[in-house]
């Protein structure tokens, strides 16, 4: 844990787990839900690796390469801002909050060491470790398997198999919403 990152503000909730535990499979299926619903979400995907966001040769990348700190694509369906960072700190989760437009409910998965509620995706299968032992701040796991004996106090172990269960876990976490059956 890093104790230099602040407490988040709002309704932030980490989606985390390690690479093929399902995590995209059930953001997709909680941003669904709950946009359906009528509520703005939010997600911020965390990523290791570099970015590609647009072809070399399109004119934006090659104002971005020529040296634009930023450039906006705009499009009567979208828009993207895309920074380069050009040797300065990636910006902390609370930057990133801050870009975003207000919403009910931001979802990220990533900055696994920010101190905030995080629910893990865990299947046993993946061969790897599970990450709650390790994070007093996750505290929901989605599983493919049961419980296992001694959880620590006020951990929620979920279905996954069961995403409505997990949705509605999200719900009376959030207090935003009424659990859909």
């Amino acid at each position: 844990m890093h104790p230099e990152h602040p407490p988040l503000p709002g309704n932030v909730v980490g989606i985390v787990g390690t690479s093929g535990s399902g995590k995209t499979t059930l953001l997709e299926f909680l941003v669904a839900q709950l946009a359906a619903q009528g509520l703005r979400v939010n997600v911020i995907k965390h990523s290791h690796h570099d970015l590609e966001l647009e072809p070399p040769r399109k004119d934006s990348a090659r104002l971005r390469m020529a040296g634009a700190a930023e450039v906006m694509v705009a499009s009567p369906f979208r828009f993207a801002i895309i920074q380069e960072l050009r040797g300065a700190p990636e910006p902390t989760l609370d930057e990133q909050l801050a870009r975003l437009a207000p919403a009910d409910l931001t979802l990220v998965e990533g900055f696994k060491s920010y101190p905030f509620d995080k629910l893990e995706v865990y299947r046993p299968d993946t061969g790897r470790a599970p990450l709650y032992p390790a994070d007093p701040n996750i505290v929901a796991v989605a599983s493919d398997q049961p419980a296992p004996p001694g959880l620590r106090d006020g951990l929620a172990w979920l279905d996954l198999n069961h995403r409505p269960t997990i949705l509605a876990w999200l719900a009376q976490r959030i207090k935003i919403i009424s659990p859909a059956a």
